[in-house]
């Protein structure tokens, strides 16, 4: 896949997740303007408030998975990393985080293809459920698993297929946007990414990138 291809589908993507906060954050303007209630008022400054926060929290996240992070280092803390997971996955949502990444500094490539993970597995959590994140250094490299667990549990055929390095166009390659850019780095870092068979209970996301060692 060309690199403006690549990039065109993760702005996509962006696009579609930043598009419900900022839009509550117009609505929420005009009706502000509108409104001389002071309860109504509040309520509205509480939309804002939420609002604003989501698109932060969703900006920091896509910072670190797509973005170069800049000013970070070419390594990142895992607190930043937790942070971030912690802000995309939010206290209104249905899942619950468990974080099980020590403390040592991650290079940029594992935390991109961490958070990447953490995104398709979140996703296939669709009535919530428990996201289990973790990584390691080992003899063989760099360790990433990824486990998704809940009631609900759905991964789109199109996502599996560009975890595995299948090709995938079209929409198909829209919705799939961080699959794609996902086993993009895990190649490039001599890697690949397994994934749990489709009938399993749960889903299990893994990698080894050995060149991180």
């Amino acid at each position: 896949m060309q690199a403006v291809d690549m990039a065109s589908l993760l702005c996509s993507r962006l696009c579609h997740d930043l598009i419900s906060p900022v839009g509550s954050f117009y609505n929420g303007l005009e009706l502000l303007a509108d409104e001389n209630d002071p309860e109504m008022r509040a309520q509205c400054m509480e939309l804002l408030t939420d609002s604003a926060r989501k698109t932060s929290s969703r900006l920091r996240f896509y910072r670190l998975a797509f973005g170069t992070a800049s000013g970070l280092g070419d390594t990142i803390d895992p607190a930043e990393v937790h942070g971030a997971l912690q802000g995309h996955f939010d206290k209104h949502s249905r899942i619950n985080l468990h974080w099980l990444t020590g403390g040592e500094p991650m290079s940029r490539t594992a935390v991109k293809l961490l958070l990447n993970l953490a995104m398709i597995g979140g996703d296939a959590l669709l009535r919530g459920g428990d996201l289990y994140v973790g990584a390691e250094k080992s003899g063989f490299g760099v360790e990433i698993v990824v486990r998704a667990e809940g009631p609900r549990l759905l991964i789109d055929e199109d996502v599996r297929k560009a975890l595995q390095g299948d090709q995938v166009n079209g929409d198909a390659a829209t919705r799939a946007a961080a699959a794609i850019f996902a086993h993009l780095l895990a190649s490039e870092a001599g890697g690949q990414i397994q994934i749990s068979p489709p009938d399993d209970a749960m889903l299990l996301l893994g990698a080894i990138l050995p060149t991180l060692a």
